[in-house]
């Protein structure tokens, strides 16, 4: 039986194996990040597998599915400062995370400057850019994927729904072909499944799917790309 999204009700912070937080929900039993360690999942899967692939560019749009606790974001604005990429970085979220959440969540704890951020992260306005930094802009828009309208390209997808045995929805042929179009021709789609169904229907909607080595805890993962 799919599991419904919308019962969500409670969200519980837990330490993961690398020592950074995530979040568990008790009602679906499924956690934001791999217990195995969510700041090493987030880099392995999104930085190191997707937008390392940039490296070279001046200037790039992410989309992200799922802002969630905001981890992602934050490595990205890290990596955009390192390596002088100015980026605009969309991301969706139909659960936004609560003030209280956001301030037990460790992610600056050795750092007060990323600290700093990943508060700024959250805070900033929703539904229209908001310039973090001289590399870093960031739009966050209040929906859900399957109601998100798309007006422009993109060149790297983040694509960090819940898993496809508690949304199967989001993971469909329907949903890729709307990831393919959105993408620049060379652009790609990164996420931590590698579940065969997911592959599959990644290829009806036309992208060309690689298995990767996958985080610690995980044997693979996707990367799909639009040539």
């Amino acid at each position: 039986m799919k599991k419904n999204i919308h019962t969500i009700l409670k969200r519980k912070i837990i330490t993961t194996e690398d020592g950074s937080h995530t979040l568990f929900i008790p009602e679906l039993n499924e956690n934001y990040h791999s217990i195995h360690g969510a700041e090493q999942e987030s880099k392995h899967v999104f930085i190191e597998a997707g937008l390392k692939l940039f490296a070279k560019a001046k200037k790039i749009n992410v989309l992200e599915i799922g802002f969630g606790t905001g981890l992602n974001a934050l490595l990205t604005f890290c990596e955009s400062k390192k390596n002088n990429i100015e980026i605009f970085y969309t991301s969706i979220e139909k659960y936004p995370l609560t003030g209280e959440e956001i301030t037990k969540l460790n992610y600056g704890a050795k750092n007060e400057k990323r600290k700093e951020i990943f508060t700024l992260l959250h805070k900033v306005e929703w539904e229209s850019f908001v310039k973090i930094s001289n590399n870093f802009n960031l739009k966050k828009i209040k929906t859900d994927l399957k109601d998100f309208i798309i007006n422009n390209k993109f060149d790297l997808i983040y694509f960090d729904a819940f898993a496809p045995d508690i949304q199967s929805d989001l993971w469909s042929v329907t949903i890729f072909e709307k990831m393919y179009s959105c993408l620049n021709s060379g652009g790609c789609l990164t996420t931590y499944s590698a579940k065969g169904q997911v592959r599959r229907n990644m290829q009806e909607a036309g992208f060309t799917v690689e298995r990767l080595p996958g985080p610690p805890g995980k044997r693979e993962m996707l990367r799909a790309l639009k040539k």
